[in-house]
């Protein structure tokens, strides 16, 4: 058969040697608060044949949504430490439906929880990756899911679309899939524009793709269309295919790999180092700086951010920490890792580089952020 172009968004899945899938708590718990089985079992066959050729990982919400029912809290809004609790119960539940349904088609699953520093401080971010690579070398499915059960509102990611894509570029995944009950981006949320249409392939992210984003969360899930193209960022940015597919069909995997409705992300094509990965996707942020519109223009062009080009500091951060980099209009345009700790970064906010000395002494430094230690989200505009 002849080789698929690359950019043919049908032969990511296809030719994925090592691919994610994440599914969302609606899909896979009924408004009873009971598993889905009859649709679980479709997926788990899609599954098998996957993992005859590939290696396979599962992001899976459902804990809270399987949890809160037994122990009580019905429907209602939780507190923290109510979704906890649910979490606690609800996880057992959800590990013993997925070793359920694998085990039926001669697979065997391995449970993962992870929360937000377990991806972002680089010790436990090795220590994860080790683990996962280890359960992948002996064939297993690691079913994966945030610890919301320690997990606080400071630590968590609070959806498992951002947490699938790190899970992928932490194990250097080929595709990533997000099943939800949406069947991808369209140029307006469809609920509320009847002319909205799907947006089946998206070579690369932008700030009008970004302006398309709509709250495509349900009941049960927390995450919305935001937060998938978030994901999206991170996934391709590290060289990982992304989909946004339907799981409200049996075999969803097979219908997608068919060509079924979808939006497919392209990864990008130009390399980019792990360290610049890393900055992108970080999502806890210590601070931000402000740039004025000649900085903008000069790090979209690839140049250092200096302190002159700074025209506000936000945040309280060390030296070495992730800060978001904005515009003038508050729109986060990058990240990187700052060279001064915040009190200092104040002082010299917009001044030029040769009264720095005079200011901060002998921790001056030229730039703000080195160009080496900057992810933008966005490439600059091409030239006409």
């Amino acid at each position: 058969m002849a080789a698929v172009s690359p950019l043919e968004p049908a032969s990511f899945l296809a030719r994925a040697k090592r691919i994610v899938v994440k599914l969302g708590s609606a899909l896979l718990v009924g408004a009873d608060g009971a598993p889905r089985r009859a649709w679980l079992e479709t997926l788990a066959e899609d599954l098998a044949a996957l993992h005859a050729r590939a290696d396979v990982l599962i992001v899976s919400s459902g804990a809270i949504a399987m949890g809160r029912g037994p122990i009580g809290y019905g429907t209602r809004a939780l507190r923290l430490e109510e979704s906890q609790a649910a979490a606690a119960v609800g996880q057992i539940a959800l590990a013993a439906e997925w070793a359920t349904v694998l085990g039926a088609q001669g697979m065997r699953a391995a449970q993962v929880l992870l929360t937000v520093r377990d991806t972002e401080e680089r010790r436990a971010y090795l220590n994860a990756r080790t683990t996962l690579a280890e359960l992948l070398r002996a064939r297993c499915v690691p079913v994966i899911n945030e610890n919301d059960t320690i997990a606080t509102n400071e630590i968590r990611y609070g959806d498992n679309d951002r947490l699938a894509a790190r899970v992928a570029t932490m194990i250097s995944a080929d595709c990533l899939v997000l099943f939800s009950d949406v069947d991808g981006l369209y140029t307006a949320p469809p609920a509320d524009d009847p002319d909205a249409r799907l947006i089946e392939s998206v070579p690369r992210l932008t700030e009008e793709i970004y302006a398309m984003a709509g709250d495509a969360g349900s009941a049960l899930s927390r995450g919305g269309m935001k937060t998938k193209l978030d994901a999206a960022r991170i996934a391709t940015e590290a060289g990982v295919a992304m989909a946004i597919a339907s799981g409200r069909v049996d075999h969803p995997l097979t219908a997608l790999e068919a060509g079924g409705r979808a939006t497919w992300f392209h990864p990008r094509t130009d390399p980019v180092t792990a360290r610049k990965v890393w900055i992108s996707g970080s999502l806890q942020a210590a601070g931000s700086l402000t740039l004025d519109d000649g900085a903008v223009a000069a790090v979209q062009r690839g140049r250092s951010l200096l302190p002159a080009g700074v025209r506000a500091v936000s945040g309280d951060f060390c030296r070495g920490d992730a800060v978001r980099l904005v515009d003038s209009e508050g729109r986060e345009i990058g990240r990187g890792l700052v060279a001064y700790d915040a009190s200092d970064a104040r002082l010299i906010a917009g001044q030029k580089t040769h009264s720095l000395p005079a200011i901060v002494g002998a921790r001056a430094r030229a730039t703000m952020v080195h160009r080496d230690d900057m992810a933008l989200h966005f490439a600059p505009p091409e030239a006409p």
